[in-house]
């Protein structure tokens, strides 16, 4: 298989609450070329043991960049560049959306996704990732992450 270079997406993490999953979303974002983006407040400390040690010795070369609330993120950050949310509560399927390189991608913390409000304000730009099975509510977030990447990846790299 030839060499590879992966079309850049951002990660937004608002409010993650667990560390394990914030380190594994981090080798993931250094493994596909994209900047992790943390919005407070978070529910752990950065230098936490568990975040270290799901994100290894990656995490000092990851392009990782925090902020103090979404509100700021957005006015300061997000401009031109597309933008998807990703919740449950979607109508749209992420297979039926084109996810463009440089996209800012957001996904909400793991006991309650992301605020209705965000969710109200960015309708047309939520989507989920499908479920098969009514008994399950949800993915873990750090799955869902990585489904996203790889087919937002597979959009860019393999059409």
């Amino acid at each position: 298989m030839k060499s590879l270079v992966s079309p850049r997406f951002n990660v937004v993490l608002v409010e993650p609450e667990i560390p394990q999953n914030t380190g594994n979303i981090g080798r993931l974002c250094l493994a596909t070329g994209s900047t992790l983006h943390l919005i407070e407040p978070l529910g752990f400390s950065i230098d936490e043991k568990a975040l270290r040690r799901a994100g290894l010795d990656y995490w000092k070369h990851l392009q990782v960049q925090r902020y103090p609330s979404i509100d700021i993120f957005l006015k300061e950050v997000v401009r031109e560049n597309p933008v998807a949310f990703f919740t449950t509560k979607a109508k749209k399927c992420l297979f039926e959306s084109q996810l463009r390189p440089e996209s800012y991608l957001f996904f909400g913390k793991e006991t309650a996704g992301l605020s209705v409000d965000l969710l109200k304000k960015y309708e047309e730009s939520c989507l989920k990732v499908p479920l098969f099975d009514e008994r399950v509510r949800s993915l873990n977030l750090a799955n869902t992450v990585g489904i996203v990447l790889y087919e937002g990846i597979r959009q860019n790299l393999f059409v």
